[in-house]
């Protein structure tokens, strides 16, 4: 699902939670639903959404600031290393193609890229790692972990051998904590993975 809507016209997550508040409050008139960030089409996992525009206003800066902590799980092929690794990049993003690509040093219009992974579970053919954003870039973790030779299962885009039956790939947004916008108290939020048989076989926590 789409994370807002496009040209393509299909349904997305704002657009399905706009109808769901509007049934479940009884709302007249348009509901208010403010994107505050955004998964890839074909990415699970978490996502934080504004009711009021005061939330989303407060949010937004959150973001801006850097202060939430985005957690990612993601199973890939290749030989990531065993202990926590940061990786930085420099980010070109080819609107036409839809991709980024990962530079080792800084070239004309790139955006400077970082994050942290560990592997937490070694599978027969994949692996299975846990991936902190420090930076939110179009497609980071995808683009980072392909220039290390770590392929998502599934990810055509970046140099997966074959699709997921269902278009997704195995990459799931799992926790997200910030400060709550109203409240001012620190949350967290944690999304189960898809039903799969790869996620079914992973450690849980």
């Amino acid at each position: 699902m789409l994370s807002q809507g496009d040209q393509t016209g299909d349904v997305s997550v704002v657009d399905a939670l706009k109808v769901f508040i509007k049934n479940r409050d009884q709302k007249p008139g348009n509901v208010f639903m403010g994107l505050v960030h955004r998964l890839d089409r074909p990415t699970s996992g978490v996502m934080i959404l504004a009711k009021t525009s005061k939330a989303l206003s407060r949010l937004n800066q959150q973001f801006a600031d850097k202060t939430p902590q985005k957690v990612y799980w993601a199973m890939v092929s290749g030989k990531p290393k065993p202990t926590p690794t940061r990786l930085s990049h420099y980010l070109i993003r080819k609107p036409k193609q839809n991709k980024s690509f990962a530079h080792l040093k800084e070239v004309p219009n790139s955006k400077f890229a970082e994050l942290v992974y560990k592997e937490k579970q070694r599978l027969d053919r994949y692996s299975l790692l846990e991936v902190e954003l420090l930076t939110g870039r179009h497609h980071q973790i995808r683009a980072q972990l392909c220039k290390e030779g770590m392929i998502i299962k599934g990810d055509l885009k970046y140099g997966a051998p074959r699709s997921n039956k269902n278009g997704s790939i195995h990459l799931h947004a799992r926790k997200l904590s910030l400060v709550h916008p109203t409240l001012k108290e620190p949350i967290s939020f944690v999304a189960p993975t898809p039903e799969d048989p790869l996620w079914n076989s992973t450690i849980k926590k």
